[in-house]
């Protein structure tokens, strides 16, 4: 603290030379912030923030480096009180590594109740920190909606962003871009997702309805980017109350409807697939199934259809959709339909590209998986039956991928075994096939870090199952035990014996 205390007095002066500013920058590596802050005087921060206008950048990346240790030192209050003028310069100085230092410190004064209001008082800060949102950069425009976001979470918040002018700046910012226009759309969505208060502001700001009218209108690449927001506003109760009194949800579902005779619906198609997945899951899968019957129909015919993007977006939709036992209990509603959907499935996580293969092993994890308390009779007929769609001889499919050397695809595998592990027909199964248990316990086949914590997955599923010790029997109940006290990277010593006259 104290040569970092004499190196800092060094480079108070106006002029300091960049190599003292080195010195500093690696001393202050070791000094705890609060060891500093009883040296730290008002002269030293105005010279450092003052040498950030010059133009070397070397010099100032090194300034940067130093106040971001410096300023962890102070409290907020302390910062937005003293500082504020150099945190404005800080917002529209040209390069990134200053503006992200002030906005970081933006970030500190929102999170601390007794300087939030200082900020609040401060339009002209908050003009700037909308205006970062324009900026080409987008680690800027992210940190500027992280704290944009941050502020508008209290009620003053709210009311500086959208009673104010404030809301012009937003609206002008809007327009400088398209890729700005839809920055501006995400803060909303991060706005609205906190409360119903938060929601109803940006509904009043009229800026939602600009999202929803751009999701719904003739744009097919626009669709496509507004869907993902909207899908993130549905994961709030409030969302889904607000886009089915505004009859989005109906509009997304007609969308569907008329895709057949779109010729540029493969743009678009896929998020609001996703739309409707996501929607079930954290709604009700059956209600929304119910009601929207084109939304099943069309993951049945992009799964059943020959291009592998598709294929890709109705597996992953079936894994969100099949991850509860409820959405499991619709997708057996279907019958053969879905019977017949898993083997190819099946055929696609043997046979596909790599980046499919993976996509349909993990939604097989997700839809065979059945929580201990929901195992009853008839659940289990019912993934038992799925297993033995996937393949005549699933139980040696996956074990087929789970020796091939793509770490991806064998911990894929492996994640499938760990689904099915505390169900007492896929422990029969396990037991049944010649060298399984075998497999399952040696060590020697998991080459990589990912591989080796995938198959101690496995072994504590099968270990903390209530019917392995009598399925298995107690030997290899014991041998599964033992693997699992020892842990994922357990390595048995060798002894070696020295052999006289040996080379």
């Amino acid at each position: 603290a104290e040569a970092a205390a004499a190196l800092l007095e060094r480079a108070a002066p106006r002029d300091a030379a960049l190599e003292e500013l080195r010195a500093l920058r690696v001393a202050l590596q070791a000094v705890p912030p609060a060891a500093l802050r009883a040296r730290l005087g008002d002269h030293h921060l105005a010279a450092l923030f003052g040498l950030l206008s010059a133009g070397d950048r070397e010099q100032v990346s090194a300034c940067v480096s130093i106040l971001e240790k410096l300023l962890q030192a102070l409290d907020p209050l302390y910062v937005i009180q003293n500082l504020r003028e150099e945190l404005q310069k800080g917002l529209c100085h040209p390069e990134d590594s200053v503006r992200i230092l002030s906005i970081h410190q933006v970030g500190r004064i929102v999170e601390d109740s007794g300087a939030v209001t200082e900020i609040l008082n401060s339009p002209e800060l908050l003009r700037l920190l909308i205006s970062c949102i324009g900026g080409e950069k987008i680690a800027v425009a992210k940190e500027a909606i992280k704290s944009l976001s941050r502020i508008a979470q209290s009620q003053d918040g709210l009311e500086a962003l959208f009673v104010g002018s404030l809301l012009s700046d937003l609206k002008n910012v809007m327009a400088m871009s398209d890729v700005v226009r839809y920055r501006v759309y995400e803060l909303i969505v991060e706005i609205s997702s906190v409360s119903a208060e938060s929601l109803s502001y940006c509904a009043n700001s009229g800026l939602i309805s600009e999202l929803i009218g751009e999701l719904t209108g003739e744009d097919v690449l626009v669709r496509a980017t507004c869907i993902e927001m909207v899908t993130s506003l549905a994961h709030t109760p409030q969302g889904r109350q607000y886009l089915a009194q505004q009859g989005v949800i109906d509009k997304i579902s007609n969308i569907i409807l008329g895709a057949e005779s779109d010729p540029f619906s493969g743009f678009y198609l896929p998020g609001f697939v996703k739309f409707f997945g996501n929607l079930a899951v954290v709604d009700s899968p059956q209600q929304i199934c119910e009601r929207y019957p084109v939304f099943m129909e069309k993951v049945f015919e992009m799964a059943e259809s020959q291009d592998p993007t598709m294929i890709g977006v109705a597996v992953d939709t079936l894994g969100i959709l099949g991850s509860n036992v409820e959405g499991k209990q619709v997708l057996q509603k279907t019958r053969s339909r879905f019977q017949n959907l898993l083997s190819k499935i099946g055929h696609q996580a043997k046979n596909a590209p790599t980046e499919l293969r993976l996509r349909c092993l993990d939604a097989i994890s997700s839809l065979l998986y059945l929580p201990p308390e929901q195992q009853t009779e008839d659940l289990l007929r019912m993934t038992e039956s799925w297993f033995t769609s996937l393949s005549s001889q699933p139980l040696e499919l996956f074990r087929s991928i789970s020796t091939q050397p793509f770490p991806d695809l064998h911990c894929g595998a492996l994640r499938v075994f760990t689904a099915i592990a505390n169900q007492p027909w896929a422990q029969k199964l396990m037991l049944d096939s010649p060298g399984f248990v075998e497999y399952v316990v040696d060590r020697s086949v998991e080459p990589d870090k990912a591989s080796k914590d995938a198959k101690y997955d496995l072994v504590k599923a099968l270990v903390n199952s209530k019917t392995i010790a009598e399925i298995f029997g107690n030997q290899y109940y014991l041998r599964l035990r033992a693997y699992l006290q020892e842990g994922p990277y357990y390595v048995k010593a060798v002894s070696t014996t020295a052999v006289e006259g040996a080379e």
